[in-house]
C-alpha cells in the first residue's frame, strides 16, 4: 500500500521532491517493508512494499535500545537518577570487590554508552536475564573500550527495578512517556526472569515509531509539557571519547575513523554513516536495529524518518548487509 501526501516545495525545499520514491524503491529492493517520512510533525509520505502495513507492529532488534536512553533522562526528571553516578550505588554486590575489579568505579553514562568495559561474551540474539547480566566480569578499565552487547541494557533494567522499589522498567516507559505522547507498542519480548528485553524487545508499526521520533525531535517535550531532564536528554547525543559516533542508546553522525569503524562491531555491519558523513544533516542521530531497522532524526530539517525490514534473524546471523544508510539518505534528498 502506498500513500503519498504532497508536502510543497515552498514550505519544505529541500525535502520537497522525488526522491522518496527514489528512496522508496531502495527501501522496496532492501526487504524493506515499511518507509515512512515526517516533517514539522506531519506525514509527507508513506510506503508499505513486500506484504507491509500501517497497522503492522514490526520488531525493531537493537533499535529498542534507544528507549532505555530516554527511561535514564525520565529517572534523572524524577530525581532518582544521575548519568554520571556509579551503578554500584544501587547494584550493590558491584561495591569493594578484589583488585583489578573496576566494576565499581562503572557510572550508567558508561553503562548505557556501552563503555563499561565488562566481559560480554555471549549470544547477541539472546539477552541475558538480569539476574545473569549483573555478574558480567571486568576485562577492560571503564571508559576506555566500546563494546557492543545486549547485556549492558539488561543490567540497566535491574537498577531501574531496583531505583522503582520492584516496578518494571516498560511499565514507567509506558507511564511516563508512551501514555502521555499516545504511542502504542504491539509487543515486547520478556525473558525467561519475566523481565522486559531492554535491548531488542520492541515490536512497533512505521507510525508509532515516527511518534516517537517526533518526541525526540521536540526535545523530549509533549503537547508543551517537559517529560524528560532536558539536559539529561541533550546527553544522550553527545558521543564518548572511546567511540564519538555513538551517544547514551543513539548512533551520531560523527566522524570515525575508518580503521577503528571497520573493526568495531557493528559499525562495520549495521550502519556505513563513518564512510560518508556529508551524505547526513550533520545533526542526523539513527536508533538502528539488525535487519536495518531505522529511526532517523534531524532537527535542522524538521526530519523524522522510519524504515523497517523483514529479516532481522538474518541480519543478526549474517555478516552481509545489502544496505546502506549513505545511499538512501543519498536517493530521500534528491542529492
Amino acid at each position: 500500500m502506498r500513500i503519498l501526501i504532497v508536502a510543497f516545495a515552498l514550505l519544505y525545499p529541500s525535502l520537497a521532491h522525488a526522491g522518496f520514491e527514489e528512496a522508496a524503491r531502495y527501501n522496496a529492493d532492501n526487504r524493506g517493508i515499511s518507509m515512512l517520512v515526517m516533517v514539522d510533525g506531519e506525514i509527507v509520505f508513506e510506503d508499505y512494499p513486500n506484504g507491509g502495513s500501517s497497522h503492522q507492529a514490526n520488531n525493531l532488534a537493537s533499535g529498542t535500545k534507544s528507549f532505555s536512553g530516554i527511561i535514564a533522562a525520565a529517572l534523572v526528571q524524577d530525581g532518582l537518577l544521575d548519568l554520571d553516578e556509579r551503578v554500584s550505588e544501587t547494584i550493590h554486590r558491584w561495591r569493594g570487590n578484589r583488585r583489578g575489579d573496576d566494576r565499581e568505579n562503572i557510572t550508567v553514562r558508561q553503562l548505557l554508552s556501552l563503555t563499561d568495559g565488562l566481559d560480554h561474551r555471549g549470544r547477541m540474539a539472546r539477552p541475558p536475564t538480569y539476574a545473569r547480566a549483573i555478574t558480567s566480569q571486568p576485562e577492560h578499565r571503564p571508559g576506555t573500550v566500546f563494546t557492543y552487547h545486549p547485556a549492558p541494557f539488561q543490567i540497566f533494567g535491574e537498577l531501574v527495578q531496583r531505583k522503582l522499589n520492584g516496578e518494571s522498567p516498560l511499565a514507567y516507559l509506558e507511564r511516563r512517556i508512551f501514555d502521555p505522547i499516545g504511542l502504542e507498542y504491539g509487543d515486547w519480548k520478556h525473558g525467561r526472569d519475566g523481565n522486559p528485553h531492554l535491548p531488542s524487545g520492541a515490536s512497533i508499526t512505521a507510525r508509532n515509531w515516527a511518534t516517537f521520533g517526533q518526541f525526540i525531535l521536540q526535545h523530549g517535550a509533549w503537547e508543551g509539557e517537559q517529560l524528560v531532564d532536558r539536559h539529561a536528554f541533550a546527553e544522550l547525543f553527545m558521543g564518548s571519547a572511546v567511540n564519538p559516533a555513538y551517544g547514551i542508546t543513539w548512533w551520531l553522525n560523527e566522524p570515525v575513523d575508518a580503521t577503528y569503524a571497520r573493526r568495531t562491531s557493528p559499525m562495520a555491519q549495521a550502519t556505513d554513516f563513518w564512510q560518508d558523513p556529508d551524505a547526513f544533516p550533520d545533526d542526523l542521530v539513527l536508533a538502528a536495529g539488525a535487519g536495518n531497522q531505522r529511526l532517523y532524526i534531524s532537527w535542522e530539517e524538521n526530519l523524522v524518518v522510519v524504515r523497517q525490514a523483514d529479516g532481522v534473524l538474518r541480519g543478526l546471523l549474517s555478516r552481509r548487509n545489502d544496505w546502506s544508510d549513505v545511499e538512501f539518505f543519498r536517493l530521500l534528498m534528491d542529492n
